[in-house]
């Protein structure tokens, strides 16, 4: 598939080894050189911050964009790369906003959310909403991946008529993450749910997954419908 419909990804784990994604400068360089054999030509990078596991910092992400940029001019990779987080929407994150830390932003204030994929946080709909208080506008990450909220679908139109954006993993759609996630990402697909796509790529395992994957009808429907977002990124 000629992913250059996007151009832009806007969640990726490829700094080096600060999160589950890219272990070190060699893994991270071979994952952007198949990022432009795809036709992305700008990446938006988005290492976890869940404070639980992975403790990363505005100086910690800015750091880490600075060593990998440093690497790509040296090995004469020619992409644009910036960097922005994935939030797990914990206390954490609302200790931050009540201190009125700055968050890593997409771009102006979109902001990169996620929940847990395997227990659902009963407070979903108001942790979204102090996001939104704060100022910023939540993307939610993967939302087919919650599981839990398989057929729930008046809970997704509330949250999505509440403001929030959707961004879909396009490995979703493949079966890779399980036939339920499939099943979920259709749904939110066929009804128009979805602003932004996504790789959420942590490994070589997935570009080679995105190097084969095959675009059903409705997703090609939506790449080529210019509702996405991800160009003006």
């Amino acid at each position: 598939m000629d992913y250059s419909l996007v151009k832009t990804d806007m969640h990726s784990h490829l700094l080096p080894g600060i999160d589950d994604g890219a272990p070190d400068l060699e893994t991270s360089i071979a994952l952007i050189r198949g990022y432009q054999e795809l036709g992305y030509t700008r990446l938006i990078t988005t290492p976890h911050i869940l404070w639980d596991l992975y403790k990363n910092t505005p100086e910690i992400i800015s750091g880490k964009l600075d060593q990998l940029r440093m690497a790509l001019k040296e090995n004469q990779v020619d992409i644009e790369i910036d960097a922005a987080a994935e939030y797990f929407l914990d206390e954490h994150v609302l200790e931050l906003l009540r201190k009125k830390e700055r968050l890593l932003t997409i771009r102006d204030n979109l902001v990169l959310t996620e929940f847990s994929t395997m227990h659902r946080s009963m407070s979903m709909k108001d942790i979204l909403f102090e996001v939104q208080m704060a100022g910023y506008q939540p993307i939610l990450a993967h939302p087919e991946r919650y599981i839990y909220l398989y057929k729930n679908w008046d809970l997704f139109q509330e949250i999505r008529d509440n403001g929030v954006l959707f961004q879909l993993n396009l490995l979703s759609i493949t079966g890779g993450y399980g036939s339920r996630v499939r099943e979920i990402a259709q749904y939110l697909l066929e009804h128009d749910f979805y602003s932004f796509v996504g790789t959420d790529l942590h490994h070589e395992g997935h570009m080679e997954r995105l190097k084969s994957l095959e675009i059903p009808i409705k997703l090609h429907e939506l790449l080529t419908s210019g509702r996405l977002l991800n160009d003006s990124l």
